[in-house]
C-alpha cells in the first residue's frame, strides 16, 4: 500500500493498461488485430484518411496478448517506482503520455514515409519516454536518481531497444521516438520536485 501512496500515478496507469486489456479480451481478443484496430489501435491509413486521430493516443493502453501487457507493465513499474517520486505525479504523467504521443507520431511518419502500414498498440512508447526522461535526469544529475545508476539504465536501454529490432512485429520507431521524447520532455518538465 506504501507504494501505491508514493506513486499513484505509475499504479493508476498500470489498471488503466491492466483495465483496458481484460475489455478487449472479453469483448473478443487482444489478439484479434481486427478486433483491436475496432478498439482503436493505430493503423496510419484511418488515421490520415479518416481523421481519426485519437488512435494516437487510445494504442498506448492497447496490447496485443497477455506477454505484451505484462512486459511493459513490468517495466513501468520499476521505472515509475523510480521517476514519479523525483520529479512529481503531474510531471510523470505529462512525460509518460506526451512521451507516448511523441513516439506514436513518429512511427505514422515512418509509416508515411516507408508505405508500409501495421496495426499498432502497446504502452511501450510512454515506458520508453519514462525510459528516456529518467537517462535525462541521471545525466543531468551525474549519474544516479533514486537507486539507479546511469550505467544500470543505460544497460536497460539498450537492451529493450536491442530485443525491439532482433524481433518481428515491434514497432521500433514508436520506442525510439518514446525515449527522444522522454529525454526531451524531462528537459523541458522534468526538473524534480
Amino acid at each position: 500500500m506504501e507504494e501505491i501512496k508514493k506513486e499513484p500515478v505509475t499504479a493508476i496507469l498500470i489498471l488503466a493498461n491492466v483495465v483496458v486489456f481484460l475489455l478487449v479480451e472479453l469483448t473478443g481478443g487482444t489478439e484479434s488485430a481486427e478486433h483491436m484496430a475496432a478498439c482503436g489501435a493505430a493503423y496510419t491509413p484511418w488515421i490520415l484518411t479518416y481523421g481519426e486521430w485519437y488512435r494516437i493516443f487510445t494504442s498506448m493502453f492497447l496490447h496485443f496478448g497477455i506477454r505484451h501487457l505484462v512486459n511493459n507493465m513490468l517495466i513501468l513499474f520499476v521505472l515509475g517506482q523510480r521517476l514519479e517520486p523525483v520529479v512529481g505525479k503531474i510531471r510523470f504523467l505529462l512525460i509518460y503520455l506526451l512521451g507516448g504521443v511523441g513516439g506514436n507520431l513518429l512511427s505514422l511518419y515512418a509509416d508515411t514515409v516507408t508505405n508500409d502500414y501495421a496495426i499498432s498498440a502497446g504502452a511501450s512508447g510512454a515506458v520508453f519516454a519514462v525510459m528516456g526522461a529518467l537517462i535525462f535526469l541521471l545525466i543531468r544529475y551525474r549519474g544516479r536518481v533514486a537507486d539507479l545508476s546511469a550505467r544500470q539504465i543505460l544497460i536497460l536501454a539498450a537492451f529493450s531497444l536491442y530485443f525491439g529490432f532482433a524481433s518481428s512485429g515491434v514497432n521500433n520507431i514508436a520506442h525510439v521516438g518514446g525515449l527522444v521524447f522522454g529525454f526531451l520532455l524531462a528537459a523541458i518538465v522534468g526538473q524534480p520536485s
